[in-house]
């Protein structure tokens, strides 16, 4: 049912037609949002899952029956609805572009048709949250980044998806417990400035909460006035010290985070205590962190999060998903600025470029990118740990060229180029259309 009903309708028509002949549908990315160089893949794990689960039940067919648009044929079929195709796929934590498929169905076609909205829902947001998070990481260099951005998302889906995808891209843990609890995720935490002000004072703050937890101490200290309470974060240090507690770092949530940094850290070292690290949070995203950075900054680590989880310089990818190939015949849209590849595909990747080719075309030397993920409507592997799809992201976007690694755009774009193979097809489709 999470499916726009213009699928529906189309799948209904189909059966009506008895046209439940293969099909082959790509799903991928049309254009990199400005200031993008590549994106990360992700979702796709989720994708298949949601496809191995793919059923109507009764309550839902009891609502289509009521809607009076569909006859009882259709919703007969509906009834017996399963996922039978087969999914070739990229890895997740991949890098990929424009055109490339990232996701290729082929189903009989009402199947493939009605799994269309489900599929570029999970892949796009998460997609979208995942080459944010690289580029997040690029900004941060060696330090590390957390995802705070849960109470910011759209929605609680969104904010669990996100949490997920933001790990894939980078992030080392999240603030979200759930996203903890089914994804196996690091999760963090501090305190909030409402913790600060329900004690009398500061201290009395950072002495409960330290005593309370005191395996990871890190305390928040600018509810007040920041350099003030670096300093009573240093007399806490001191007093809990001979109760074998250290305090592991602070937390700027505000102001000029460049320069309170630099102070705070002289405080803490005047104070003897150059260990505690400092944790930088605020309506952060990659330029602003690299901003810092480059002004050498003394911060060890960041928490980003309403930036991360709405990428909200790129809010949306342009995810779309096309009939490439039905009952065994190339199809081709025309339209303009919107035509598709035809045919099923593979992708190629070379040392600094990509060829997009026909699957049975022969292309020595490059590493192909589409695997076989479900076969008869069943997973042909398992889906793996984030933490791969998170090493695999790592080492992809190292073997980008440097001038993709930049945060701002402008430099020549990755170079993906079209087989003969398809060249020829689209000129013989071109033609016959």
């Amino acid at each position: 049912m999470v499916t726009d009903l213009y699928e529906l309708t189309m799948a209904a028509s189909y059966i009506q037609a008895g046209m439940e002949q293969t099909a082959t549908f790509d799903l991928f990315v049309r254009d990199l949002p400005t200031q993008r160089s590549f994106l990360v893949a992700a979702g796709v794990d989720d994708a298949v899952d949601a496809l191995g689960s793919l059923q109507v039940t009764q309550p839902s067919l009891d609502y289509l029956a009521g809607l009076e648009v569909f006859n009882a044929r259709f919703l007969e079929y509906l009834a017996d609805l399963s996922f039978t195709g087969q999914v070739r796929a990229v890895r997740e934590g991949e890098i990929v572009f424009p055109n490339e498929p990232i996701l290729e169905v082929t189903a009989p076609l009402p199947e493939a048709q009605l799994v269309e909205t489900l599929l570029i829902n999970i892949v796009q947001h998460q997609t979208m949250v995942a080459s944010k998070a690289a580029r997040v990481a690029i900004a941060c260099r060696d330090r590390e980044f957390v995802d705070f951005a849960a109470r910011r998302a759209h929605g609680v889906d969104a904010a669990l998806k996100g949490a997920r995808a933001a790990y894939v891209g980078g992030a080392v843990a999240t603030s979200l417990t759930l996203a903890g609890q089914l994804y196996g995720i690091p999760v963090t935490g501090t305190m909030a400035h409402s913790y600060v002000t329900t004690f009398e004072s500061e201290r009395e703050a950072f002495r409960a909460f330290a005593r309370r937890f005191p395996a990871n101490v890190v305390l928040l200290i600018d509810t007040y006035d920041t350099d003030r309470g670096a300093r009573v974060a240093v007399q806490v240090a001191d007093e809990l010290a001979v109760e074998g507690i250290a305090i592991r770092g602070v937390r700027i949530d505000s102001g000029d985070l460049e320069r309170l940094a630099q102070s705070v850290r002289s405080i803490l070292d005047t104070g003897g205590h150059p260990e505690i690290e400092i944790f930088a949070s605020g309506d952060l995203d990659e330029y602003r962190i690299a901003e810092m950075l480059a002004n050498d900054a003394p911060v060890n680590a960041f928490g980003v999060g309403t930036r991360l989880g709405t990428s909200a310089d790129a809010p949306y990818l342009g995810v779309v998903y096309k009939l490439v190939e039905e009952g065994g015949v190339p199809k081709m849209k025309h339209s303009a600025a919107k035509a598709n590849l035809p045919g099923r595909k593979q992708v190629h990747r070379f040392d600094e470029q990509d060829l997009i080719a026909l699957v049975d075309e022969e292309v020595p030397g490059g590493r192909p990118l589409l695997e076989l993920a479900m076969e008869n409507g069943r997973r042909v592997r398992a889906a793996e740990s984030l933490s791969a799809a998170q090493e695999r992201r790592r080492q992809a976007v190292e073997r980008l060229p440097p001038r993709l690694r930049v945060l701002r755009g402008g430099e020549a774009p990755y170079q993906v180029n079209i087989s003969d193979g398809i060249r020829a097809l689209i000129d013989q489709l071109t033609d016959a259309g």
